[in-house]
């Protein structure tokens, strides 16, 4: 009901606001004159409207208009610079991320920016012993950014009860900003929904969308809960389509390929797939979607050799225990056996993986005949089954029932 109400009465009420605020900005720049509060501010809207309405254009727009007060202030403002670092990590581009701090280091990026943004980086990267004291460094009671960041590290190490109340504390103190705090209950959400709390999950969703109409994440959130938990195929599909008609990312369509194969539509999930892969595949989007691009290369497209090239591009990008399994499972699908069995040894084994990465490492392990290892693994990807699409849980509930 809430969803059918949601879709009859839509309006973005936040879009709106945005047009209004990015044509203030936009007209206080004199062109004759370049400054910097104005142009900010409006590449700063600019970033916010891709946010709510998926086009990434408005924010290599944004990106634009930043580079250009750079170059005006000859280098010595490290905010535009800083801001720069933090959309190419929305891009996953973190070696780009990576040099562009570095440089707003040097221009003199202050001390809490720099620890924040450092901490960015390096989880993203991998670098989680250096995040870890990075983060220890600003240790706050009293800091959304602070929570926000404890929980990401909460969750990598498996303490999901410590993220969820962090991200939970992060949501308080958000305060009256709206936009954190939607972020902060979305993640909370999310945490929910690995953890099998579901019904949690969909409140935590339904306030989001309550507090931002245009959370197409959230949305999305509710279609997952009915094609993962309801087993309602006909509801999945009508949420995922509707946020596909309202944002230009291309997020909706692998959930619609995901609703399509768990209904034995393969001919659709085929087809579907395949205009994801036109979608997310455009260099705007940097590496945004390798991890899908090798889950429907690996599987409904069966087109291994490419999902081995994207593994390896991943993990140039960033070396993690879940980029090198995504790596090690391109190549034992492409029959590189042992090079698969001596990467997942060395860089795999032991290490914290989300559900998806233990599915993967079950398969390798069913396929090298290591009864013991695949059952371990299966086991483990069950507990987040809700993270996997239905079509891997009905195999890996058959595997265990054997």
């Amino acid at each position: 009901m809430f969803v059918d109400s949601l879709i009859s009465h839509y309006t973005n009420r936040a879009l709106k606001l945005n047009e209004e605020e990015a044509e203030f900005w936009e007209k206080r720049i004199d062109p004759s004159n370049p400054g910097y509060v104005n142009e900010s501010k409006y590449a700063g809207a600019l970033a916010s409207r891709f946010l709510l309405t998926g086009d990434i254009h408005f924010l290599q727009m944004s990106d634009s208009i930043l580079r250009n007060v750079d170059q005006v202030y000859n280098h010595k403002e490290s905010g535009p610079v800083a801001t720069l670092a933090m959309h190419a990590i929305t891009q996953h581009r973190f070696h780009e991320a990576d040099s562009l701090l570095t440089a707003a280091k040097m221009i003199g990026l202050k001390t809490y920016e720099s620890l924040m943004y450092s901490f960015d980086i390096d989880f993203e990267s991998g670098r989680y012993d250096q995040a870890s004291l990075e983060l220890s460094k600003i240790r706050s009671t009293n800091d959304y950014s602070y929570y926000f960041r404890k929980s990401k590290l909460a969750h990598y190490r498996g303490d999901v009860d410590s993220s969820i109340a962090a991200m939970l504390r992060a949501s308080k103190l958000a305060g009256t900003n709206v936009s954190l705090k939607q972020i902060a209950l979305a993640n909370t959400a999310d945490l929910y929904m690995h953890d099998g709390k579901i019904k949690k999950a969909y409140d935590f969703y339904v306030q989001c969308i309550q507090l931002n109409s245009a959370d197409f994440h959230s949305i999305m959130g509710l279609g997952w809960i009915a094609l993962v938990h309801d087993h309602d195929d006909s509801a999945a599909t009508r949420i995922f389509e509707f946020v596909k008609s309202k944002t230009k990312l291309p997020d909706p369509l692998f959930r619609i390929v995901q609703t399509a194969e768990s209904g034995g539509d393969h001919t659709s999930a085929k087809k579907y797939a395949a205009e994801f892969i036109q979608q997310a595949t455009d260099s705007v989007y940097g590496n945004m979607y390798n991890k899908y691009l090798i889950e429907l290369y690996t599987s409904i497209l069966n087109e291994p050799l490419k999902a081995e090239i994207v593994a390896l591009k991943e993990l140039d990008n960033r070396a993690t225990p879940q980029t090198y399994a995504w790596h090690v499972w391109t190549l034992y699908i492409n029959n590189r056996i042992e090079d698969a069995y001596q990467d997942f040894e060395k860089y795999v084994s032991g290490k914290p993986l989300e559900g998806l990465e233990l599915y993967y490492m079950g398969k390798m392990m069913q396929g090298l005949h290591k009864g013991y290892n695949a059952h371990e693994f299966f086991k483990a990807a069950y507990k987040s089954k809700y993270d996997l699409s239905p079509v891997k849980v009905k195999e890996i509930e058959k595997y265990l029932e054997e």
